[in-house]
């Protein structure tokens, strides 16, 4: 049985218990409304993580104080909404939530939701009259931003206390920025044109365009805020319950499942245009390579959506003022069908523009490669950004597939070494992973994966044909997660690649499936309930041990950026436990590849490597940075603050100056696509500038150079022997 089959017959047999397990308790309804939704969902997700958790908790008083403390946090986690005398009203359900649970009560959820609704109200009151007063910069005072130990305000006084606390440190910050760039402007004309009469503003007109610009900030806040329903806080109600599982376990609104597709995919059926709210318009605010928009090439960056209709409607929909959420639906659609937008312009004209719709391709979750050349050599390198599949159709566009068609192209330039930067790579597909393991490996065991009651299944290719059987390095760093971790930690234990990058990877070793809660439900007409993504199993390297927790190790570790931030999965909440089984069984790669003395070779030259110690101190002093939390709100103090982190950041300006002497170029398919898509060039400049200035990738490169020096020597011993 292929793996996907494997993991097509857990989700069968997963979704047939519950489905079969529900069926004797379930609703049957044809409409809602938000109550009966809500107490639906409550019924329905905690049925399902007490049957389908890999790890099911017991929802006790504690796991409700737990939840209570969460769910707090989450609506209100900057402090500046609930009074203290809300957390007293609020105090009476922290050990009652489990009840409530078990009850289908939601109650609590509707005294926060109301409570919350009504100090938000009160706080846009509150900020619309402080930031029409201006700020004395010259008052000796100090902003704390440490949320967490701040305590909640006992009065609507302290409440605009702390409010104008953070209206000045906004307006501080944009007050300095302008007083900069004033300065900056004087002495470009005081040196370019002598002649040119420059007024200068008075710090008082300064003060208030930095207030005018802070009040617009908010005031896109609040529209944020107002644009906000009640279904939208309910989420977050059950991701406070749901996440006190495992950090993975997550209640997907409709839209946000929808997203989460498009992301996994890199594709779906629209316009190709990224758009935003701002204040009460929808605006264009990128256009994407390929897509419709971008090969009709009428409509700009910056233009805005006032009416949208369907080429089958007579009426046009304004959505000024709309939810964007709501007016993206309106604008995506099937491909081949064609909506009519009403633009209006940068330059204030107003006009129709009839688009059709088509399927795009969002190029920057896909696998891109490039060619360079060392001491005589051809090398490749492959970034791989997730591990990207359609979950409804396996055999359309994905990672593996993608990734071989890459190699292959490679080979074809006399590829002699392949870097696999991981790096950033947060996981994605379980079966691309396989796969796409199964393309630097004969046959043989790739993962194991383990439910709680069932036992251990081993994942593995058995298809005997190899796409690389050459020097191979993956590149990590600590936001390397799940799939990116299964396919390192399997090369790694083959000794098929040596990984290069930070300490350790992120430590996600859980797998999740989506339930689509819509199929818990009978003869449901009503509101989309959504997903829920529930961690369903643990996966385990072929040598036993769980990446979760402790991630994959690197052969050669290098410090990074995040080398001292918290980030890693032991960094969150409710994480599962590390543990291990017994190995699968499995040979080490056979090959003329010397891994121990190449090894031992690049950590010598990264001791050694000054640019990586200069990236290490940056790193230590980013986290000192990130820990400040007392902010001065005099003008001077706040000044001589930056201008000292200022002082102290040009230290670490030859990071950005280091430069290597390789040369990065795109495939020959590339080069044609290029040279009509002046979008892609750009983007593929600036990946091969920056590879050229990656020290990661020129370590990689040198791994790779040893790999092939010592395939040469121990291949002529062998001849000779």
């Amino acid at each position: 049985m292929q793996p996907y089959d494997i993991m097509k017959r857990n989700y069968k047999i997963l979704m047939l218990v519950l489905l079969l397990a529900f069926a004797s308790c379930s609703f049957t309804t044809k409409t809602f409304n938000d109550p009966d939704r809500d107490k639906m969902l409550i019924q329905i997700i905690t049925y399902v993580l007490e049957r389908g958790h890999f790890d099911p908790k017991i929802m006790d008083d504690e796991f409700s104080a737990q939840v209570y403390q969460d769910y707090i946090e989450n609506l209100d986690p900057l402090k500046r909404y609930f009074h203290e005398s809300d957390i007293e009203d609020f105090d009476e359900y922290k050990f009652e939530i489990d009840d409530q649970l078990k009850n289908y009560d939601i109650s609590f959820f509707s005294l926060t939701h109301e409570r919350l609704l009504q100090r938000m109200e009160e706080a846009e009151e509150i900020q619309k009259a402080i930031i029409e007063k201006p700020f004395d910069f010259s008052i000796e005072e100090v902003y704390n931003s440490d949320y967490e130990k701040l305590p909640y305000v006992r009065n609507k006084k302290q409440m605009k206390e702390r409010w104008r606390q953070q209206l000045k440190y906004n307006t501080l910050s944009n007050y300095h920025e302008k007083l900069e760039d004033e300065q900056s402007t004087f002495k470009k004309i005081a040196k370019f044109n002598e002649n040119q009469s420059f007024e200068k503003k008075s710090l008082e007109d300064i003060e208030k365009e930095a207030r005018e610009a802070t009040a617009r900030s908010f005031e896109e806040y609040f529209d944020f805020i107002e644009d906000r329903e009640r279904k939208d806080y309910f989420a977050v109600y059950l991701n406070s319950i749901v996440e006190e599982f495992d950090p993975h376990t997550s209640y997907y609104p409709p839209q946000e499942k929808d997203r989460f597709d498009v992301q996994m995919k890199g594709s779906f059926e629209g316009i190709g245009a990224r758009l935003e709210k701002r204040m009460d318009n929808t605006k264009i605010v990128d256009i994407i390579s390929g897509g419709p928009v971008w090969r009709q090439n009428q409509i700009e960056v910056g233009d805005i959506i006032l009416k949208v209709r369907q080429e089958d409607e007579e009426e046009a929909v304004s959505i000024v003022g709309m939810r964007l959420d709501d007016a993206i639906k309106l604008i995506k659609g099937p491909k081949g069908t064609k909506v009519i937008l009403t633009m209006k312009r940068m330059d204030g004209t107003i006009e129709d523009i009839e688009i059709v719709r088509d399927v795009v391709e969002l190029e920057e979750t896909y696998a891109k490669s490039s060619k360079v050349e060392k001491d005589g050599k051809t090398f490749g390198i492959i970034n791989l950004p997730k591990f990207y599949v359609d979950f409804n159709d396996y055999k359309k566009r994905n990672a593996a597939s993608d990734i071989e068609k890459e190699i292959e192209r490679l080979k074809a330039e006399g590829m002699e070494g392949l870097v696999l930067d991981l790096r950033n790579n947060g996981g994605g597909s379980l079966q691309t992973v396989v796969d796409m393991a199964g393309l630097f490996i004969k046959e043989g065991p790739v993962v194991q994966v383990k439910s709680t009651t069932e036992p251990k299944e081993v994942l593995r290719d058995k298809d005997k044909s190899i796409a690389w059987d050459g020097p191979l390095v993956i590149l990590v760093n600590e936001l390397s997660a799940s799939a990116s971790e299964i396919l390192a930690a399997a090369m790694q234990d083959y000794k098929r690649a040596i990984v290069i990058g930070s300490k350790q990877t992120y430590g996600k070793g859980t797998v999740q499936n989506f339930i689509d809660l819509n199929r818990m439900v009978r003869n449901n007409k009503g509101a989309d309930m959504g997903a829920l993504k529930l961690t369903t199993q643990k996966y385990y390297r072929i040598n036993g041990g769980s990446t979760q927790l402790e991630g994959v190790k690197s052969d050669v570790i290098v410090p990074d950026r995040y080398s001292f931030i918290d980030v890693g999965e032991k960094d969150q909440e409710n994480p599962l436990p590390w543990d291990q089984i017994e190995p699968a069984s499995f040979s080490v790669w056979n090959n003329y590849f010397d891994y121990e003395s190449t090894i031992k070779k690049s950590k010598e030259r990264m001791a050694d490597n000054e640019q990586l110690k200069l990236i290490e101190e940056s790193a230590k002093w980013v986290k000192k940075v990130r820990d400040v939390n007392d902010h001065s709100l005099n003008y001077e103090a706040y000044k001589a603050r930056i201008e000292l982190n200022e002082q102290e950041a040009q230290r670490f300006e030859p990071i950005s100056d280091y430069q290597t002497d390789l040369t990065f170029k795109s495939l020959p398919y590339e080069i044609e696509l290029v040279e009509k898509d002046t979008v892609l060039r750009e983007k593929r400049k600036r990946w091969h500038l920056s590879l050229s200035k990656d020290v990661y990738v020129e370590e990689a490169l040198n791994v790779l150079n040893d790999l092939k020096l010592t395939y040469g020597i121990r291949k002529v011993a062998e001849v000779k022997d």
